[in-house]
């Protein structure tokens, strides 16, 4: 029996969780309204155990009637002495669990699917995981431009994982841009003091979408993804993404091009001249290993996405071609890119792709 098991009482109603310990044979359990019982250890069955506690926020407690109120003022108005044993207030702490070899900072924000086998649809419960001996004061937001809103703060003790959301496919787009800062120190004993931590990052939110992303690890039962933000003392250094790279991840087949493509002659030179044609192939087979689960709408806005990012790394570049391959069908990818280049990029030029090349499912944009 352990801290975190799940218990139930062998002769009354009711059970909780392992809150601790008193003496060698009284266990405190914590019942569902959170108050911790001393019981005998013999007294308790253990029903469900987890290697690697959780601790989860507390749900809202229940708003406190004034009589409950006075109750409480005239129990803190007796003394201990005037008390019953159950009724005096519980200040044993156990001490927080640590490992051989943990001395060392570790940390990292853990995405566990709802739904594993569908990634390109599934939700997310999103998690911290400090797999070390310290305890972890942190605050976590997003960043937009100077500006950064705070997204979760709190501590995690050592050697746990703290529930920190639900996070909805839709919002995977606040994660464009992280930053993470934390101290780490410990309590009641002397320790070898780390440096503060301040990490930013830009997550490559196409792994998102990627069934290979979620490994199996020893904090889940289930298939994770994990985001480091502290390996081995070092925090992770902070990454930009750039639009090629996502784009790459997107696209694995972008080095297709058609007989006679300018995109050949420079195929392997690490710098494109001026006049080479970037090719851009919009098919939905092109740019995500499954659609299982996708509306029309999540595989068009796909689509504009890899649009946007090639967009944005070449929009600097005039006179760079770019021929975005959107195929004719019913003509709604091609409206779409035709709009964004109206309303975002109204310098560019652009005009239907060589019809020997690409037949009518192409558009050339020329950047201004």
């Amino acid at each position: 029996m352990k801290i975190g098991d799940k218990v139930r009482f062998l002769n009354d109603v009711g059970g909780g969780v392992v809150a601790g310990f008193q003496g060698k044979d009284t266990v405190l359990v914590q019942d569902e309204d959170g108050f911790d019982i001393p019981v005998l250890i013999k007294e308790c069955v253990v029903i469900e155990t987890d290697n690697y506690n959780i601790a989860r926020p507390q749900a809202d407690q229940k708003p406190v009637s004034a009589a409950e109120k006075r109750a409480v003022q005239k129990m803190a108005a007796m003394s201990d002495k005037e008390l019953e044993p159950c009724e005096q207030e519980i200040t044993f702490r156990p001490r927080a669990l640590e490992r051989r070899g943990a001395d060392v900072l570790n940390l990292y924000i853990a995405f566990l699917p709802t739904n594993v086998k569908a990634p390109t649809t599934t939700d997310f419960e999103v998690y911290l995981v400090n797999d070390s001996n310290y305890y972890m004061h942190f605050v976590w937001m997003n960043v937009e431009n100077a500006s950064s809103t705070l997204r979760h703060e709190g501590v995690v003790e050592p050697n746990t994982k703290i529930f920190l959301e639900d996070l909805k496919r839709g919002s995977l787009p606040e994660l464009e841009k992280i930053a993470f800062q934390a101290f780490a120190y410990k309590v009641d004993k002397p320790f070898h003091a780390k440096e503060p931590v301040n990490v930013t990052l830009r997550p490559d939110l196409t792994k998102f979408y990627k069934l290979h992303t979620f490994m199996a690890n020893e904090f889940f039962d289930l298939p994770t993804y994990l985001l480091p933000l502290i390996k081995d003392d070092n925090a992770v250094r902070s990454v930009f993404v750039s639009a090629e790279q996502i784009k790459e991840a997107m696209m694995p087949n972008t080095a297709k091009k058609s007989p006679g493509s300018p995109l050949s002659k420079v195929q392997g030179e690490k710098k494109m001249k001026a006049n080479d044609v970037v090719e851009v192939d919009l098919h939905v087979n092109e740019i995500l290993e499954s659609t299982a689960g996708m509306s029309a709408k999540d595989i068009l806005d796909y689509q504009l996405k890899v649009f946007s990012d090639t967009m944005e790394k070449y929009k600097n570049d005039k006179g760079r071609r770019i021929v975005f391959i959107h195929g004719k069908g019913e003509g709604v990818l091609r409206n779409a890119l035709l709009q964004e280049l109206k309303s975002k990029y109204r310098r560019c030029t652009y005009q239907d792709a060589s019809f020997r090349e690409y037949g009518f499912g192409a558009t050339m944009v020329k950047i201004g």
